[in-house]
């Protein structure tokens, strides 16, 4: 069997490159953000979404993070302006988080780190299909948002109480009637940049739209996300934390900025 990528010493990010050389590329996603080289862009145009709560189907425990899908057959769930030239359709949004409250964020601002990072992803449909805007450099819109400690976020709850359902790797269940904007930041500011996923096999197809605010969530409510396994039912327990890819090189790309 070959060796399957995660997040530990033996199978982490520093070894993924092994098996998926676009590990090493040259537009590999996080970075680290420095503001101050980092120039407002008056072309870049405010972004909006328009999700049909309907869309939402199912929440997943895939052993590496939960993922919460949505039906993409049509465009019901739409991102669209902001850097993007058309509309993308949302897919599925998911998580990375840390093994404590301190860090947890693939993205950092100046040094940094966030307790978590949500990423909802987006595809572009004038490629007819998920597979074929993989291989495109605007195939794929992810939208990242930072979370930090302090009161409590109602919305996330709701989330956050669907995890029981899929404690384990594997587990799957209905998961409906859920509109992800409710996570976004009151302010929609955001840092675009050309990237990759930040998981195998890291392909080079994103246009990520960083946004500049996080939304805050409870000491307790993060703890409720790394209660989940990363290991099956019958397996001993490994807890599903550490989830998150180090910032890598820049590499001569430009970051924008929307605001001043």
């Amino acid at each position: 069997m070959a060796k399957e990528w995660g997040y530990a010493s033996h199978n982490g990010p520093e070894h993924w490159h092994e098996l998926y050389p676009n590990a090493k590329g040259d537009k590999q996603s996080p970075i680290e953000l420095h503001t101050k080289d980092i120039r407002h862009d008056p072309s870049l145009l405010p972004w909006s979404a328009s999700y049909d709560p309907g869309s939402c189907k199912t929440i997943l425990n895939n052993g590496k993070t939960c993922r919460v899908v949505f039906d993409d057959t049509y465009d019901r769930s739409m991102l669209r302006g902001g850097p993007l030239t058309g509309p993308y359709r949302l897919r599925q949004f998911h998580l990375h988080w840390g093994a404590s409250d301190d860090h947890g964020s693939e993205h950092t601002v100046d040094g940094v780190k966030y307790a978590a990072e949500l990423h909802l992803v987006h595809w572009n449909p004038k490629y007819n299909t998920y597979g074929g805007a993989l291989k495109q450099p605007d195939g794929i819109a992810v939208v990242g948002v930072f979370l930090k400690i302090g009161h409590e976020k109602g919305e996330f709850q709701v989330f956050l109480d669907a995890l029981d359902k899929v404690k384990t790797k594997g587990k799957e269940a209905p998961f409906t009637k859920f509109d992800p904007s409710c996570l976004f930041p009151a302010c929609r500011d955001y840092w675009t940049y050309q990237g990759s996923f930040t998981t195998p096999p890291c392909e080079e197809c994103i246009v990520w739209l960083l946004m500049k605010e996080p939304i805050t969530v409870s000491s307790d409510q993060m703890a409720k996300l790394r209660s989940l396994f990363s290991s099956a039912e019958n397996e001993p327990p490994v807890p599903l934390v550490g989830n998150w890819r180090p910032p890598q090189p820049v590499k001569g790309r430009v970051v924008r900025a929307s605001f001043k």
